[in-house]
């Protein structure tokens, strides 16, 4: 079974026979490393599934600057969700930070899905839940949390973050420049 099916099993009581059709809505996708899949103001059509590897959706600022604000992992969904649902244009970039497989759904072969296995849609209400939550915990981190408070717990929390995400892009997700980044990560080595 797929990586995306062995997701849906896990989430859904959906039958293996059901699973593999499923999964033939979705188109396999692959990206170099930096690779955009998509980029600001253009029109978001596909919600991605990551098989293998890592994707962010950030943001540039007025000067200039890259704010990451999620990741996503094998075995995680990322889009620009407003954009997608609503065919308008993205507030946010999505990028491959390593080679990057992915499964790709288009919003008319998401909606021919759910009409075929209604039961999806409450795979999806579980993964925007657990997405919706997972945000409303950093945004409470990062006003309760000193920086290397956050930085200690994003760092034991999820460890393979810490050893995959490149140091500058890691410092834009969690507010903090590159240099600081290096320094608590200098303090962390030596505790």
């Amino acid at each position: 079974m797929s990586e995306l099916g062995k997701h849906i099993a896990q989430h859904t009581a959906i039958s293996t026979d059901d699973i593999e059709k499923i999964v033939t809505y979705f188109k396999p996708q692959f990206f170099d490393k930096k690779a955009c899949l998509l980029k600001e103001n253009q029109l978001c059509k596909s919600l991605y599934f990551v098989n293998k590897g890592c994707l962010r959706l950030f943001f540039c600022d007025e000067k200039g600057n890259e704010q990451t604000i999620q990741f996503a992992l094998e075995g995680w969904w990322i889009t620009d969700l407003t954009a997608f649902h609503s065919e308008k244009l993205a507030e946010f970039s999505i990028q491959a930070i390593e080679a990057t497989e992915i499964m790709e759904i288009d919003r008319n072969s998401l909606e021919e899905l759910l009409k075929e296995f209604p039961q999806m849609e409450r795979y999806f209400n579980k993964i925007y839940q657990r997405a919706y939550a997972a945000s409303l915990l950093r945004v409470k981190y990062v006003f309760t949390l000193s920086k290397e408070a956050f930085y200690q717990m994003f760092s034991t929390k999820y460890p393979k973050f810490i050893q995959r995400i490149p140091q500058k892009i890691l410092a834009s997700f969690l507010g903090f420049t590159p240099e600081y980044l290096s320094e608590l990560r200098k303090k962390s080595m030596k505790k």
